[in-house]
């Protein structure tokens, strides 16, 4: 499996939590909440991909350095983390066998509803 857990991204998650920049929206509203393409061009565009990188707790080493396709598991609208998306990731991960990223997620989830 090439997708692995982003580590940056997770220590980024965390921070936002930490500083209560979360939004406690429930499981079905990701669809919503999700940041369009065009919300992530602009991102990109404006802060770079690195940048971009540190919102999405999967990263693809195998697939093209610098391309969307190298990043998923996405866990916020790039400005708040939200708690829909991690639930959203945590199934989704479950599902495909991304046990280290399921594991964050929940993990995160957690951090999120102690607070």
């Amino acid at each position: 499996m090439a997708t692995k857990l982003n580590r940056k991204a997770l220590e980024h998650a965390r921070s936002l939590v930490k500083k209560g920049k979360v939004e406690r929206d429930v499981r079905d509203d990701w669809s919503e909440h999700a940041p369009s393409t065009d919300d992530e061009n602009s991102f990109i565009d404006k802060h770079g991909f690195d940048e971009f990188s540190i919102w999405h707790l999967g990263i693809d080493k195998e697939k093209s350095e610098g391309t969307k396709g190298s990043v998923s598991f996405p866990f916020g609208d790039l400005k708040k983390v939200h708690r829909c998306a991690i639930i959203s990731l945590e199934s989704r991960a479950a599902q495909y066998d991304h046990d280290d990223i399921r594991k964050a997620a929940k993990d995160l989830l957690e951090e999120i509803d102690a607070d």
